[in-house]
């Protein structure tokens, strides 16, 4: 087999490009601003989402404990009091008789999307029972994302 052999001057230039592979600085900082830019507009869009899903899920979850409690009510005959709270879906309350729980599946109560518990109050200011999320701030203040979620609004 023939060996080929490059002239010097085609190894200098290959050796030089070798060295010069790469980006500058400027090049880098070009890209990172661009990418800041980009994640500057994206980002509170995204924040925000975020923030209407967790309302969303715990709206869905108030109303799987409202279905809940309304099966506890049809087989004691009473809603859970506030003392009880929403741990009698889940364990036997020495007063319930003919309990047929748990209620919910899992092994305790689900916490709010912000790791908070839920609020129970039985009996409720207009209905039978309330349940509340005092959401991302942890506070009885404006309803929504700022504030509390309470089932049936």
């Amino acid at each position: 087999m023939p060996l080929f052999i490059r002239p010097s001057s085609a190894r200098g230039r290959s050796a030089r490009r070798v060295a010069q592979a790469g980006f500058t600085l400027v090049e880098v900082l070009v890209v990172i601003s661009i990418i800041g830019l980009i994640m500057g507009l994206v980002g509170p869009r995204v924040l925000n989402y975020l923030s209407d899903a967790k309302v969303k899920a715990t709206r869905i979850q108030i109303e799987s404990f409202s279905s809940a409690l309304d099966l506890y009510f049809l087989d004691v005959g009473r809603y859970p009091s506030s003392t009880e709270g929403l741990n009698a879906l889940m364990q036997r309350p020495t007063s319930a008789a003919s309990w047929n729980g748990p209620y919910l599946k899992g092994a305790t109560v689900p916490k709010d999307p912000w790791g908070a518990a839920y609020v129970y109050k039985s009996p409720g200011d207009r209905k039978p029972y309330e349940i509340m999320s005092y959401g991302p701030d942890g506070a009885n203040g404006a309803k929504g994302a700022a504030g509390y979620i309470k089932n049936g609004e």
